[in-house]
């Protein structure tokens, strides 16, 4: 048997790892929230680590993600510009809300990334993305084009005993026309994604872990005026 068709059939077996990398079955085939707001779309993969810590402790953590804020957790040089990521709660980025946008650092500028679908404060938190092929925002409200990209991008919180939390990555998408989804969501997405998802994983559970017990996960009360 040649050396490519091994490699081929090597990262064949290789793809349905990454795109579940620690998840469970439930995680990856069970009920996730925010599929009504991705019409047509399938369940991507899920990434899945345990955190000894609450939810309540690492909810702040995702609340402060984005450019400008405590960044993605994932490879700083990527996706911001170099800037290191938050190592603790920050006050002054924890009042996120639904339509706010959030953005990320790519090429050499600065690019729209998410805006903000659904919070469920210690429970999930769901950005939501709706753009043609060249990455430009789309309205919505409008009929959907030939060519465009829709997606969820879930954060779960699910709480374990003695006080530790599973979080679980996974949400919904959909790409037009459907040749583009079956090279984009099948081959490239895992590509570029597991390594910057699996870095973010790892760096928030280090993170909350080291600030946990501490207390340093919540967020500082404000002195009374």
């Amino acid at each position: 048997m040649s050396t490519s068709i091994q490699r081929a059939r090597s990262r064949l077996r290789l793809w349905p790892r990454l795109s579940r990398w620690g998840a469970t079955d439930e995680e990856v085939a069970g009920p996730y929230p925010g599929a009504e707001l991705v019409p047509e779309g399938k369940r991507s993969g899920a990434m899945a680590v345990t955190i000894k810590a609450t939810p309540e402790q690492v909810w702040p953590w995702l609340v402060q993600m984005g450019w400008g804020r405590g960044g993605w957790y994932s490879w700083d040089l990527l996706d911001n510009a170099g800037q290191r990521s938050a190592t603790e709660v920050h006050p002054e980025w924890q009042n996120l809300a639904v339509g706010d946008q959030l953005r990320f650092w790519a090429v050499g500028r600065v690019m729209d990334a998410y805006r903000v679908a659904v919070i469920e404060p210690n429970r999930f938190l769901g950005l939501y993305g709706y753009t043609d092929l060249r990455g430009r925002w789309l309205d919505p409200t409008q009929p959907r084009p030939s060519s465009y990209m829709e997606a969820l991008w879930g954060f779960l919180l699910n709480e374990l005993p003695e006080g530790r939390t599973r979080l679980v990555i996974s949400g919904y998408q959909t790409f037009r026309p459907r040749w583009v989804e079956r090279f984009i969501a099948s081959w490239l997405l895992i590509l570029l994604s597991w390594p910057m998802q699996a870095r973010m994983m790892a760096v928030l559970k280090r993170n909350i872990e080291r600030a946990a017990p501490t207390g340093a996960t919540t967020v500082p009360r404000r002195a009374a005026p």
